[in-house]
């Protein structure tokens, strides 16, 4: 009894002392809860998760209904085909893909969609956008694969996927696509999903939707498609590149059978059916005009954006000419370039481009010298240099020292060594002598030599340094020819297009383009002059034709690239010749090489060419070779009467020397 009474002293309520609270203790005793109630705490919380799971999916649902259109798989495609045609309207290149006007599967033979259906989603008909079955199955393959392998999708899926979805497999995006599946069941019927489904399907050689595919493979409508001709369009789905009929056609049809044993076990047709119907062929196809060339890759940007998407194949005339085209492929293709590059650009002295081959062979190299390219175009950028001084009040007759500069320990060189003293600018851009063309640069000032240049369109950065003038700076071979066909019209800045019709220019565009036209007297027929002697009596010479012929020849340092550009009758057309690799060309120069291959495409292209060009401000002829050599100038002679004593005086020279 005394021991119960002792053991009662270390108890308070029943319960030990070892188990009461700390008094010293700041911290307040957890509660102590009921057996029952924290398990009824659980219960609690699953409702609230399964509501805000209910909350997520009606809100995404709604967000779809709001922002998702369900017409998207039933538009054009954003990035519809072009086929790009010559001005007279031949096709010569096919850019994009092609996608054609919807289906309804209820005007198909019934056999068309049961093909899809059978191979695609037999249980398509049965099931709320997605299948269980099917996702076990793929489940188990991509344990097995380590990783996402098979989707198991359905129709539903797959349409969710192709217009709201990338094409990622990751179970992020796999959960984006039940839900999309099951928005889609909702809103539309079966045969309106599966209508949507085979509009916009993708069925190899660049080709969506059922449509499209039935007319080029079977040049057929998809109405009047044949079993065997649906068997090989849905065995395409799985893998189009693999199984396009028209490259890989025993893979093809070992797919239609496929398709055919599905439809059998379905029950949509009979067994013996199945072994029996012969299996497609795809219709003979026409020849495939090449999707990429180098005025193709040019010109179909600006294309995509001049047209709205359509259905089918949006048909875009270019300014290309066929027969230029095939004359500079020929002229470029001759040429005695050995392993190095050339390329040509054609184009209309408004900008229309006419011919452009960007390289010797497009298969082997696609980048684009005439466009991509930016070089150093050498003594073809004194244009820039010469048109500033005529703006100065110099003229074709004026003099200039040509002898040895030398700017803050830069000392130019001719390019023949020679330095013949004071002589008329005429004959400084003819010869392209570099000293006079430097010191020319300095007289006029820099600043009004980029001035000039900006003005005729060259847009690239020019270094304000005194070797500017020998044409350091790179710019593309396009926008150098654009610069001379400001020059062989007159006015500038002049914009090369591959479209018939220049857009117009609106916005910011509009307020600072600053449009003009060179001054008939003071620069447009002294340029000319310039140009003139350049082409017939100077470096250029080699490009001299039987019609007037106005021009200049350009070379760089250690004869890394080699240009001739010039104008004559209506075409101005700009040739470079170099290598990728930027090494020397030997021997070639600007007066060389591109100065014949220019000759040899004009000669032949002005033969078939009836445009004429624009009405020039002076009246030149070819010199006849028997005739003096000396350089003269084209401009009548009361446009340089105030030389005329100076002209004089160097004749008198000339003739005391001579007699002698």
């Amino acid at each position: 009894m005394k021991l119960a009474e002792s053991d009662a002293i270390w108890t308070r309520g029943g319960v030990p002392v070892e188990e009461l609270p700390d008094p010293f203790s700041f911290e307040s005793p957890p509660p102590v809860a009921a057996p029952d109630e924290q398990p009824a705490k659980r219960r609690r919380r699953w409702p609230l998760v399964l509501y805000s799971i209910a909350g997520l999916f009606f809100i995404t649902i709604v967000w779809l209904a709001i922002t998702a259109p369900l017409s998207r798989a039933l538009e054009p495609l954003p990035d519809p085909a072009l086929l790009l045609l010559s001005d007279d309207g031949h096709p010569i290149a096919l850019r994009g893909a092609i996608k054609e006007a919807p289906v309804d599967v209820a005007r198909l033979n019934p056999l068309t969609p049961a093909a899809f259906v059978s191979i695609e989603d037999r249980r398509f008909y049965r099931h709320w956008g997605i299948d269980p079955r099917g996702i076990a199955r793929a489940f188990v393959a991509d344990l097995r694969g380590g990783g996402v392998r098979q989707g198991g999708s359905t129709i539903t899926q797959q349409l969710a996927k192709t217009n709201f979805l990338s094409g990622d497999r990751t179970i992020r995006r796999k959960a984006q696509e039940i839900i999309i599946a099951f928005w889609l069941e909702a809103w539309l019927s079966k045969d309106e999903i599966l209508s949507r489904y085979l509009s916009s399907v993708y069925f190899g050689d660049g080709v969506y939707g059922l449509r499209a595919a039935a007319h080029h493979y079977f040049h057929r409508d998809p109405e009047r498609l044949t079993l065997a001709q649906s068997a090989m369009l849905a065995g395409l789905v799985q893998s189009p590149s693999r199984l396009a009929p028209t490259h890989h056609l025993a893979a093809a049809q070992k797919r239609s059978q496929l398709v055919l044993r599905a439809m059998a076990d379905t029950g949509v047709i009979s067994p013996a059916r199945a072994v029996s119907t012969p299996l497609a062929r795809p219709a003979s196809q026409e020849a495939k005009l090449p999707a990429g060339t180098y005025f193709a890759d040019w010109v179909a940007p600006s294309a995509a954006q001049a047209f709205e998407s359509d259905f089918g194949q949006v048909r875009v005339q270019t300014t290309l000419d066929r027969t230029l085209q095939r004359l500079a492929e020929r002229a470029v293709s001759r040429a005695a370039v050995g392993d190095a590059q050339a390329a040509l650009v054609a184009m209309r002295p408004d900008g229309r481009v006419v011919a452009m081959v960007g390289g010797k062979n497009y298969s082997g190299s696609p980048f684009n010298r005439v466009t991509q390219a930016r070089r150093q175009p050498g003594s073809a950028f004194k244009l820039f240099v010469y048109l500033a001084a005529l703006r100065s009040g110099w003229t074709p007759d004026s003099n200039i020292e040509d002898k040895p500069i030398t700017i803050d320990g830069w000392t130019p060189e001719n390019s023949d060594r020679v330095y013949r003293g004071r002589i008329t600018l005429r004959e400084a851009f003819a010869r392209s002598s570099n000293a006079a063309t430097v010191r020319l640069s300095q007289e006029v000032g820099r600043s009004n030599v980029i001035r000039a240049a900006r003005d005729l369109g060259i847009t690239t950065p020019l270094p304000d340094k005194p070797s500017l003038a020998l044409g350091t700076a790179g710019v593309s071979l396009l926008e150098l020819t654009s610069a001379y066909a400001a020059v062989a019209s007159g006015r500038y800045p002049i914009v090369a297009r591959g479209l018939p019709q220049d857009q117009p220019v609106e916005g910011l565009k509009a307020l600072f383009r600053s449009d003009g036209s060179l001054d008939r007297q003071r620069d447009w027929a002294p340029m000319l002059d310039l140009l003139y002697a350049a082409a017939n009596n100077g470096t250029g010479r080699r490009a001299a034709l039987n019609v007037p012929t106005f021009g200049k020849t350009g070379t760089t340092q250690e004869n890394r690239d080699a240009v001739f550009i010039g104008f004559a009758g209506d075409l101005v057309v700009g040739v470079w010749v170099g290598r990728d690799d930027n090494k020397s060309l030997g021997k070639i120069s600007g007066g060389t090489v591109p100065a014949e291959i220019w000759h040899n495409f004009m000669a032949s292209a002005l033969s078939v060419d009836r445009s004429r060009g624009p009405v020039l401000p002076i009246d030149v002829h070819r010199p006849d070779p028997a005739q003096d050599r000396r350089l003269r100038s084209p401009l009548p002679p009361e446009w340089s009467n105030a030389t005329k004593p100076l002209r004089d005086i160097a004749k008198q020279l000339q003739e005391l020397v001579g007699g002698r």
